[in-house]
C-alpha cells in the first residue's frame, strides 16, 4: 500500500481537508477533499495512446452523484440505483470543466478524464466547489501536463457583508451567490453566478476582490501538495507544426486578400458560405500532399482566422460585421406571437432569434427535484432548446444536452430574482425557449424573450431583465500563452468572436443591477481591472436592450390571459384542513366533482383552487368557505330538515353542519306534534340558540320571520 499522505488548510474558519493514497490508486491522480462532513473523491486519468483521428483537446469531465451520499435510498420506486445525470450534476461538471479546461495545452490528442464522484454530503457544505478544488490536486499529482493549479471559492452576500463559503441557508437567505476560479497566477478564469439580486456592478468586483487572499492560499496550498510528490509530468507526443506547410497555408490566403474578404461579411449564412468555399479551394490546391497535410492545412486555416479576427480587433477596431466595438446589433422584439398559449414573445438581436413560450399552472404542476444535494419545489422553471435547424445543420433532435441545460439553468437563474414568489402569484410558471436562429449569444437573448413572455402574460415580474454577451480579444505574448496588457472587449459578440476570441462573459440583470452572470475564457485569466470594464460595458448594452423592448412593452399586462386559469387562495385553520378533506377524501372530492376545480391544500393551511373559469372557482371556494364556517350564539341560518323526531328535528345548514331544533323552540305556543310545524324537505331560518359540546340547539320560534 501507498503512503498515505494528508494535509488541511483553514478556510474562512473551517478545515479543508486532503487525503492522498488512500483511495483509487491506479488512477493517475486521486484525492480525498473534505469539508464539514462533505466528501469528494476526484481522480484524473489520461490515455496511454492518442485518440486517432481527433482534431480536438478530448476531454471528459464526469460528475457523479451517489444517492448514498445523503444517507438516504433515493430514485424512482422502480429503479433504486443511478441512473443519468441530474441536471444539478450535469451543471457541476461544467462548472469544473470550465475551470480547468483553459490550462490544458489544446494540442493534447491524448484522451483525458476527470471524475468526481461524491461520497458523502452535510447541510452546511456544497460538494461542488469542493470538487473543483479537489480535481485541481489531482490533476497536480498526477503526470497529466497541465498548467495548474486552480483555486475555486464560493461567495456570498449578507447585508452589506461578503462572506466565504457559504452555508446552503446563508446562500438562500443572501443577496449574492458566486463561484469563482482563479489561475495558478490568481487570474480570474471562470465565474459562476446568480441568482443575485440586483447587485451594483462594482459590488460584485468588490467581492471577488475581497476573496483574493483566499485564492492566495488555495494556490499555494495546491502547489505545497504537488511539491511533495515531485510528480514528472508525461512527456506527450504533440504533432509538431509543418512550418513549410504553414507558411503555403498563409501565402494561399493572402493571395488577392481571400481570408480577409471571407471572413468580413456581415451576413453570418454568406460568411459561413465564404469560409467554406475557400476552404474547399484550399484543399484542392493541396490535394497532391495527401491526406494528412490537407487535415494539418486546415488547423493551420483556423489559426489563421483567429490571428487575422485578434489583429484587426485589437489593431484596428475591426469586427467581422463591420460594428464598433461596444455596438449591438440590430434588436426587434415582439409579443402576442402565439395565439393559444398564456404568453409568448419573440426577441431578435442580429442573426440570433429566441421565441419564448409561457404556461401558468396550478400548484400540483410544480417540478418536483429530489437531488442528491438538492430537495425542493420549483414554481418557476426555464427550459432552452436548441435545435440544429437554428445554425442551418442537420443533427441529433432529443433530449436536451449539456449545453442546453446549461443555458436553461443559467437563464432561469437571471429571472428568477424578478418573479414573484408564489406567495404573491401562486402560478407554477414553466417557460421554454426556442432558439430559432442563432449567431451567438442564444441563452441572453432566451432572457429577453422570457421577459417578454412573462409581461405578455401578465406576471407580475418586478422589473424587466435582459442579457449579453460580452467578449474580448487580448494579444498573446510572442511564443507564449501568457497574455499581454494590450486588449479589447467586445459587446454583443457573434460566431467568429466567440470561436476565436479569448472570453465568453455572459452578463444579466435589470436596469438597477446584475441577476446572473457566466464567463468563460480560454487564456489563463483577467484581472478585476478588465472585470471591471466588462461589466460597466455590459450594462450600458443591457440598459439599451431593456429600452428597445421597453417600446414593445414596459410592464406586465394588468390582466391574465383569458386563457390561463384562475387561482383563488384561502387560508384556513389548521384543525380545520380534516374536515375540507373529508374521510379518504370524501368531502374534497365532492367539491372537486360539484365545481371542475383543483384544489391543493397545504400543511399551513393554505387552499389553492385552480379553477378554468372565475364561476367554478368562486363556487368552490364557498363551499369550502361553509364547511370551516365557525357558527356562534345568534346566528341566524338557513337549512334543510332532514329528520323528524318525537321531541323535535334535525335541521341540517351550512356544509355538513346540522342543529336540533326541540319541540318547544318550534312556535310560540304549545306543539304537540312535531309534524304539526315542520317535515323533513322544508327550507327554514332558524336562530342558533346554544352551542354546548360541539352540539348545536336551534330555534324557529325565535327566527326572524
Amino acid at each position: 500500500m501507498p503512503e498515505i499522505k494528508k494535509y488541511s488548510l483553514d478556510l474562512a474558519g473551517k478545515t479543508l481537508k486532503i487525503e492522498i493514497g488512500k483511495l483509487a490508486g491506479q488512477a493517475d491522480g486521486a484525492v480525498i477533499a473534505q469539508l464539514g462532513e462533505t466528501v469528494v473523491l476526484a481522480t484524473a486519468v489520461m490515455s496511454k495512446n492518442q485518440k486517432i483521428g481527433a482534431d480536438f483537446f478530448p476531454l471528459t469531465v464526469d460528475y457523479e452523484e451517489k444517492y448514498y451520499a445523503r444517507g438516504k435510498i433515493l430514485g424512482s420506486r422502480f429503479m433504486r440505483r443511478e441512473g443519468r445525470p441530474s441536471e444539478e450534476a450535469i451543471l457541476n461538471a461544467r462548472l469544473i470543466d470550465r475551470s480547468i479546461r483553459p490550462l490544458f495545452d489544446q494540442n493534447i490528442r491524448n484522451e483525458i478524464q476527470i471524475v468526481t464522484t461524491v461520497l458523502s454530503v452535510d447541510e452546511k457544505n456544497d460538494p461542488d466547489v469542493l470538487a473543483i478544488n479537489a480535481a485541481s490536486i489531482a490533476l497536480m499529482i498526477s503526470d497529466i501536463p497541465w498548467n495548474g493549479p486552480v483555486a475555486a471559492v464560493r461567495i456570498g452576500l449578507t447585508g452589506d457583508k461578503w462572506i466565504i463559503n457559504p452555508s446552503f441557508e446563508e446562500r438562500e437567505n443572501g443577496l449574492a451567490d458566486l463561484v469563482v476560479s482563479v489561475s495558478s497566477d490568481l487570474k480570474i478564469n471562470m465565474i459562476e453566478a446568480g441568482p443575485l439580486n440586483e447587485i451594483k456592478e462594482d459590488e460584485l468586483v468588490k467581492g471577488i476582490d475581497f476573496v483574493e487572499q483566499t485564492f492566495k492560499d488555495l494556490a499555494n496550498f495546491n502547489k505545497k501538495i504537488s511539491g511533495d510528490f515531485k510528480t514528472f509530468k508525461a512527456a506527450l507526443t504533440v504533432k509538431t507544426a509543418d512550418a513549410e506547410l504553414k507558411n503555403e497555408v498563409a501565402k494561399f490566403l493572402n493571395a488577392d486578400n481571400a481570408l480577409e474578404n471571407a471572413i468580413y461579411e456581415k451576413d453570418k449564412s454568406k460568411r459561413v458560405n465564404n469560409l467554406e468555399t475557400l476552404k474547399i479551394r484550399m484543399k484542392e490546391f493541396f490535394a497532391e500532399l495527401g491526406e494528412e497535410k490537407i487535415r494539418e492545412a486546415g488547423i493551420f486555416f483556423e489559426e489563421a482566422i483567429d490571428e487575422r479576427v485578434h489583429k484587426n480587433v485589437i489593431e484596428k477596431d475591426r469586427r467581422p460585421d463591420g460594428r464598433k466595438l461596444d455596438e449591438l446589433r440590430t434588436l426587434t422584439s415582439e409579443i402576442e406571437v402565439l395565439p393559444r398559449t398564456h404568453g409568448s414573445g419573440l426577441f431578435q438581436r442580429g442573426e440570433t432569434q429566441v421565441l419564448s413560450a409561457l404556461t401558468l399552472g396550478s400548484p400540483s404542476d410544480v417540478l418536483i427535484i429530489e437531488g442528491m444535494v438538492i430537495s425542493t419545489k420549483k414554481h418557476f422553471m426555464h427550459m432552452y432548446n436548441f435545435p440544429p435547424f437554428s445554425v442551418g445543420e442537420t443533427g441529433r433532435m432529443g433530449a436536451p444536452g449539456r449545453r442546453e441545460i446549461g443555458h436553461g439553468a443559467l437563464a432561469e437563474k437571471a429571472l428568477l430574482p424578478v418573479v414573484p414568489p408564489k406567495e404573491k402569484f401562486p402560478y407554477v410558471i414553466r417557460v421554454v425557449s426556442e432558439v430559432l436562429s442563432s449567431n451567438g449569444s442564444s441563452s441572453m437573448a432566451s432572457i429577453c424573450g422570457s421577459t417578454l413572455a412573462l409581461m405578455d402574460a401578465g406576471v407580475p415580474i418586478s422589473k424587466p431583465a435582459a442579457g449579453i454577451a460580452m467578449g474580448l480579444m487580448m494579444e498573446k505574448s510572442p511564443n507564449s500563452k501568457l497574455q499581454n496588457t494590450n486588449y479589447k472587449i467586445l459587446t454583443d459578440i457573434q460566431g467568429p468572436e466567440d470561436h476565436h476570441g479569448d472570453m465568453d462573459f455572459k452578463v444579466a440583470g435589470t436596469k438597477d443591477g446584475v441577476t446572473a452572470m457566466q464567463m468563460d475564457v480560454k487564456i489563463n485569466g483577467i484581472d478585476t481591472k478588465i472585470l471591471k470594464e466588462v461589466l460597466d460595458q455590459a450594462k450600458k448594452a443591457r440598459l439599451e436592450i431593456l429600452k428597445n423592448m421597453s417600446k414593445t412593452i414596459d410592464k406586465p399586462r394588468p390582466n391574465l390571459s383569458p386563457l390561463a386559469p384562475r387561482i383563488i387562495t384561502i387560508q384556513i385553520p389548521v384543525d380545520k384542513i380534516r374536515e375540507v378533506i373529508g374521510p379518504g377524501g370524501k368531502v374534497i372530492n365532492e367539491i372537486i366533482a360539484a365545481t371542475g376545480a383543483a384544489i391543493d391544500i397545504e400543511e399551513s393551511g393554505l387552499i389553492f383552487i385552480t379553477a378554468e373559469n372565475e364561476e367554478s372557482g368562486l363556487k368552490a371556494k364557498k363551499i369550502i368557505e361553509d364547511i370551516i364556517k365557525e357558527y356562534k350564539v345568534g346566528d341566524i341560518v338557513a337549512g334543510e330538515v332532514v329528520r323528524i323526531l318525537d321531541f323535535g328535528a334535525i335541521v341540517e345548514f351550512g356544509r355538513g353542519k346540522d342543529g336540533m331544533i326541540h319541540i318547544s323552540e318550534l312556535a310560540p305556543y304549545r306543539v304537540n306534534k312535531v309534524a304539526d310545524i315542520v317535515n323533513v324537505g322544508d327550507k327554514v331560518t332558524v336562530k342558533i340558540k346554544r352551542i354546548e359540546n360541539g352540539k348545536i340547539s336551534l330555534s324557529l320560534k325565535d327566527a326572524p320571520r
